[in-house]
């Protein structure tokens, strides 16, 4: 895939892509990140365009799944098949809702990048695509998140067995320049090292 705005490059052929303006739906990694909310039952935002997209089938397999776990806690991920979408699989993902204290939940929303990570790994995904988790509906400011995110996949990456390639899908150009310079940070103090950074205009 060769529409990204910045992509790095790391040891064993491993790449992180950081694309936008994009449609996450129209992905064609193996598998998309949705950002969904707890009762796994679709929603807005992300989750409603891909429960749109994908078709009923992806619905029909979170049922069962919430049948069987009740809520899906927040940090945490489980996997569908991606119906009718080019992707394969869906992840789908419970972000933190965001709220202005001494505490905001870092950890949470870092969870929800490694563990959706560790269950592509599982399931010998070699590719998958996230949008910006918990920064629409559930308020979390997207530079914030953007310090959180992009530091959590990048180690959740190089950890990995048989993910490969994760790219970061945004629906505007202002979050990407956010998770951007939220690796210009990274680099800059020395904390990230890739072999290769290669760089379009978005």
């Amino acid at each position: 895939m060769d529409d990204f705005a910045v992509r790095l490059s790391f040891e064993r052929g491993k790449t992180l892509d950081f694309h936008g303006p994009a449609d996450i739906t129209k992905e064609t990694t193996e598998a998309i990140v949705n950002a969904a909310n707890s009762s796994l039952l679709g929603g807005g935002g992300v989750d409603g365009a891909i429960h749109r997209a994908g078709g009923p089938s992806i619905l029909k397999e979170c049922q069962k799944i919430a049948d069987e776990i009740g809520h899906l806690p927040a940090g945490k991920a489980v996997v569908t098949g991606g119906g009718r979408l080019a992707a394969k699989y869906v992840i789908h993902t419970v972000g933190p809702v965001y709220y202005r204290t001494r505490t905001p939940p870092a950890e949470t929303l870092a969870s929800c990048y490694r563990e959706s990570i560790r269950l592509a790994d599982d399931h010998a995904i070699r590719s998958l695509a996230f949008p910006a988790i918990s920064t629409g509906a559930f308020g979390y400011p997207v530079p914030e998140a953007a310090a959180v995110a992009v530091p959590a996949t990048i180690e959740a990456l190089l950890a990995a067995t048989n993910v490969m390639q994760v790219r970061f899908v945004f629906f505007d150009v202002p979050t990407l320049r956010s998770y951007t310079a939220a690796f210009g940070k990274l680099h800059e103090s020395g904390a990230l090292s890739p072999l290769k950074i290669e760089r379009n205009s978005p």
